[in-house]
């Protein structure tokens, strides 16, 4: 066994065992505190929403023991297991085009992944959110989405992966700098275009009417100076209960939305701090922040696979025979599934730096409108969402991107006090 085989399934071991712990610590913490809420939320949440809350989030993570199990055993099969290998001998058969083969090579990999994860897909829906009273989908709407899904997928993503793997073969030493700005510009277009022709393919958009909250947004937009280019509110309950704002685009191209859902659960008062929140990621250009951050680990992980793919190792190592290297198609395959195995541990870290741009969007909340009121629209839509209140601390630092809720509603208090 190569030295590189044997470092590859250690990985993959110790991080799928970490997620399986991670998950059963979870589950185990919830459990514990059950049947009791905590103080802070006595008072606005009832025993049952706090158990129902409990019981869902067990729920989930239930699943994250089939979720993990899938991802592994797909990894194992496609490297170790000579799936690749079959595959790329296979369309090495169908095309003498290198870069036509490489496309439905890496086509073909993902449309496997994708078809392996829709039975999960569909209990999820179907069963666990349809047992919590979340779910509003429909199986001809879940079908559709798959099929617009793919194909908007696929629309994009063929022009970039053409535009990728050319790159490799014909730029010479340096392919991953000209792959990098064909990155770069591929997102900032993808973000240009999703408000105004993605996203109404999956949910309808319409101008907010109701007047008098209209009014009381602009006023909060003006005292925050942002512009929008409008107030959305999008149709979230054709496909669930779950309620949720956000702001999507840039420049010219940003608008705010409002899942119907949110605004039929919150009041005018409660709305404020929750828009105000986002218009603090604004602020403190948290969103430019992570794009400049995703755009320079992009950068990295390009100039390692210039690496890799001139190293036999890397591939030998991952179950892909010598004859058949160097490809640049197996070499992007390969790099992009076992990528995750070896960054995994670094998830802290990520969901660290997110949290603090949660803080600082929390104190921009409470200094441009109520701190109160903002805790209240919390509870709720913990409430609404089953969120649990109580999940395991370590699960919560490994995993969640917003602080637990009772450190969140801790750090509120504090800012109105001061």
């Amino acid at each position: 066994m190569q030295t590189f085989t044997l470092f590859f399934l250690i990985t993959l071991f110790i991080s799928t065992l970490t997620q399986f712990w991670l998950a059963a610590r979870h589950i185990r913490h919830v459990s514990q505190h059950r049947d009791r809420i905590p103080e802070k939320f006595s008072s606005q949440i009832s025993l049952a929403d706090h158990q129902k809350a409990a019981d869902y989030t067990c729920a989930k993570t239930r699943m994250e023991y089939l979720s993990i199990l899938l991802h592994a055993s797909l990894l194992l099969y496609l490297t170790l297991g000579g799936g690749l290998n079959a595959l790329n001998q296979f369309w090495g058969a169908q095309f003498d085009d290198s870069l036509i083969q490489g496309m439905v090579l890496i086509i073909s990999v993902f449309l496997i992944t994708a078809v392996a994860e829709i039975p999960l897909s569909y209990y999820r829906t179907f069963v666990l959110e349809e047992q919590f009273g979340f779910n509003k989908m429909t199986p001809a709407l879940f079908l559709g989405d798959l099929f617009k899904k793919a194909s908007v997928g696929l629309l994009l993503a063929a022009p970039l992966l053409f535009g990728m793997l050319w790159s490799m073969e014909k730029m010479g030493e340096y392919w991953w700098v000209y792959a990098w700005i064909g990155w770069i510009s591929f997102n900032l277009f993808v973000l240009a275009i999703f408000p105004t022709w993605i996203a109404p393919l999956f949910n309808k958009f319409t101008p907010l009417e109701d007047a008098t909250l209209k009014t009381r947004i602009e006023q909060l937009l003006n005292k925050c100076g942002f512009k929008t280019s409008g107030l959305f509110v999008m149709d979230g309950s054709r496909r669930s209960n779950h309620g949720n704002a956000y702001f999507t685009g840039f420049g010219k191209t940003k608008r705010i939305v409002f899942f119907d859902t949110l605004l039929s659960r919150l009041n005018p008062n409660e709305i404020d701090p929750v828009l105000a929140h986002e218009l603090g990621h604004f602020k403190h250009n948290h969103v430019i922040k992570r794009i400049i951050f995703s755009f320079a680990m992009s950068l990295i992980f390009l100039w390692s696979l210039g690496y890799l793919m001139q190293q036999p190792w890397f591939y030998e190592g991952l179950g892909v025979s010598a004859s058949s290297v160097p490809s640049t198609a197996l070499a992007l395959l390969l790099f992009f599934l076992v990528m995750p195995v070896f960054t995994f541990l670094f998830h802290p870290l990520s969901s660290l730096y997110s949290r603090k741009h949660e803080f600082e969007a929390d104190a921009y909340a409470a200094q441009n409108a109520s701190a109160e009121d903002l805790i209240r629209a919390l509870v709720k839509l913990y409430q609404d969402n089953a969120a649990t209140l109580t999940p395991d601390p370590l699960h919560s630092a490994f995993y969640d991107s917003h602080p637990p809720a009772a450190i969140r509603v801790a750090h509120l208090q504090d800012q109105m006090q001061s």
